[in-house]
């Protein structure tokens, strides 16, 4: 992984400056956090990242995923489905 420079800032001064991270994802795609001089983070644009070139809708539909299997079981047992731990 080549890391540009640029785009490094500690993780002590991200907690301190976090506007400052994401300026640097702004201008540069991605702003890198070092923990014990080493890379542990990466903070990505999603609007300028390759990594995760999706459209809208696919963003949606990754959050909404996201929120169903988090709270499945709230789901199940509103639509009156059993669920693992709860049958109806």
């Amino acid at each position: 992984m080549t890391i540009d420079t640029n785009t490094i800032v500690s993780v002590s001064e991200a907690n301190q400056n976090f506007s400052k991270v994401t300026r640097i994802a702004d201008q540069n795609g991605q702003a890198v956090i070092f923990k014990n001089n080493k890379p542990k983070y990466i903070l990505y644009d999603i609007e300028q990242s390759p990594m995760i070139d999706m459209s809208d809708d696919e963003k949606i539909d990754v959050v909404a995923a996201r929120i169903l299997k988090r709270f499945k079981p709230a789901f199940l047992e509103l639509a009156g489905m059993p669920t693992e731990n709860n049958e109806v």
